[in-house]
């Protein structure tokens, strides 16, 4: 039931970054289903292995502490608060987000999955995120915010993973959450240059630069 209760708020956070234009409310929200879902092998009850707890304290401090650590860092230099003006509007974002979120569930229902899945929802969670994560880079310019997006992204990929959580070596996870701190130590430094170079965070003045 907690689990459950988890993969709702999941959907429901979704929903919250497509429509959002506070810069600093997506990074919030991004954070917060990211520690949602460090405890996701908790609620389903797969604390009993000593590595499975692990990666969950693993994934509970980086999405909690060290990534918003970095956050708040670029968003202290990028000195802006709004997605003012995105490549696509925030009410086409959020039916976007909500036909991504229908399809997952029709996918999901027509995958091979073993018919006594302890978790239905594991599965169309984790493929709505994957979409979240992929409207959030394609549809927005800043740049801090298309760091959020592939955070988002992350998550998904790491809701896919517990399908598999028992089977799955830890090294596994931890390379998924080493890739995600490089990427996004890797997109601070693009961030800062960008603001430095541009007096702007929109990843458009990218267009701008000539041989």
């Amino acid at each position: 039931m907690f689990c459950d209760f988890l993969l709702a708020l999941a959907f429901l956070t979704n929903f919250s970054l497509a429509v959002s234009g506070r810069i600093n409310k997506v990074i919030q929200m991004a954070v917060f289903q990211g520690v949602l879902l460090g405890l996701m092998p908790i609620a389903m009850g797969l604390g009993r292995h000593f590595h499975i707890l692990l990666m969950a304290l693993a994934a509970i401090v980086v999405k909690g502490w060290l990534i918003p650590f970095l956050f708040r860092r670029a968003f202290k230099e990028a000195k802006i608060q709004r997605e003012v003006d995105p490549y696509i509007s925030y009410p086409a974002s959020l039916i976007l987000c909500a036909l991504g979120t229908g399809l997952s569930l029709l996918m999901a229902q027509h995958l091979p999955l073993p018919p006594d899945t302890p978790h239905p929802l594991l599965l169309p969670a984790s493929m709505a995120t994957l979409f979240t994560g992929c409207l959030l880079l394609v549809s927005r310019k800043k740049a801090i915010t298309q760091v959020v997006g592939y955070l988002v992204l992350e998550n998904g990929i790491y809701l896919f993973g517990l399908l598999l959580v028992e089977e799955m070596p830890l090294l596994v996870e931890t390379g998924i959450l080493l890739d995600l701190f490089v990427g996004i130590f890797i997109m601070g430094i693009v961030i800062h240059h960008i603001s430095a170079a541009f007096d702007s965070m929109d990843t458009h003045n990218l267009s701008k630069l000539k041989d």
